[in-house]
This record gives structure tokens, C-alpha cells and sequence, in this order.
């Protein structure tokens, strides 16, 4: 990024809906996490693949009127020079966490600070909001989000070895919190 572009986080409207997928890029897959439960504890390792391979989620297909001006949910998107860059997306969970459903950034961004501005963006929401952190769910084979998570602060807090049993190359779904002072 060169010093005159500036990233502009919008919430989502009805005139920025078109962008939403653009953000939907292949990713690497180069590693996992071992989770473990010690003492009540999680610990993890990580495990580097033999070779990486490239994957994309697919699109989400959701009425996006409904994160629109709602109290509960909100959509976050990321622009440099009026492109779409990132975005996420965000919902007031039950037991007073702001779970992240979804963040993404365009490949070519990625390392640039974009999500981590999301994340800022979603955390100022929550606060707002009362909440009393920020939780999110990956997959124990997206060892590059695993990392990033940890570098802005969550931690691990659970694993599912059944959740993705519909998946035969996930084998567990982990549960990553940050909690406010």
C-alpha cells in the first residue's frame, strides 16, 4: 500500500451490496492446530503441511438487508481507492460476545493492517453495544487465520472434533475468544 491511499471502513448499505463477495479469495492452507486440554487449559501445536494447497469458501448466500441497519448485526466493508479490499461481518451472540461470522480480505491485502482495522472496527461496535468480547470459529487446517487471530489478541478457548464431520479433511473446528478489560 503507498502512502496515499487510506482505508475507509463503511457498514454495509443497500448501494455497497455488490461488493460483499469481492473479497471472497483463494487462501493457503499450510498448517494446522493440535489442540490440547490440560488442567482446563488449551495449549496448541501447529503441524506445517508436506504441501499447501489453495482454498476458497464458498459465497454466502444471505438476505443482506438484514444486516443493515439492525441493532444486533452489522457489516463492516473495507475500501482503498473506492475498491473493496475486506470486509466483516458480525452478529450480538446470545452470551454477550460479538461473534464474527465472517472476515475476509483480497488476497493482494492481506499483511496490509486491513484486518486488523476490521477487527478494530468490530471491537469499537461491541463495546458500544455492551458486549463483553469478541469470539469467532476456524478450522483446525487454516493455520494462517489461526495465527492471525493469536497476533490480535484471542485465544484459544475450544475445540469440536464433530462439528465438520460432513468435511472428511477438517477435523476439528476451534473456538478462539477475546475477552475486554
Amino acid at each position: 500500500m503507498d502512502s496515499e491511499s487510506e482505508i475507509i471502513i463503511s457498514p454495509l448499505n443497500a448501494d455497497l451490496v455488490d461488493d460483499i463477495h469481492t473479497t471472497n479469495d483463494y487462501f493457503t492452507l499450510f498448517g494446522k492446530i493440535i489442540p490440547s486440554l490440560q488442567s482446563g487449559q488449551w495449549s496448541y501445536e501447529e503441524v506445517l503441511f508436506d504441501e499447501p494447497k489453495e482454498t476458497r469458501f464458498p459465497d454466502d448466500k444471505l438476505d443482506w438487508d438484514e444486516y443493515i441497519n439492525q441493532d444486533d448485526k452489522m457489516l463492516f466493508l473495507a475500501y482503498m481507492n473506492q475498491v473493496c479490499i475486506g470486509q466483516i461481518r458480525i452478529i450480538k451472540d446470545w452470551n454477550r460476545f460479538c461473534y464474527i461470522e465472517n472476515i475476509a480480505t483480497k488476497k493482494e491485502y492481506r499483511g496490509s493492517g486491513v484486518g486488523r482495522l476490521l477487527l478494530h472496527k468490530a471491537e469499537e461496535w461491541a463495546k458500544q453495544k455492551n458486549l463483553i468480547g469478541m469470539s469467532l470459529e476456524a478450522q483446525d487446517d487454516n493455520l494462517g487465520a489461526c495465527r492471525f487471530y493469536v497476533k490480535q489478541g484471542f485465544v484459544l478457548g475450544g475445540a469440536d472434533t464433530l462439528k465438520q464431520s460432513y468435511t472428511p479433511n477438517i477435523d476439528t473446528t476451534l473456538y478462539w475468544y477475546k475477552l475486554f478489560k
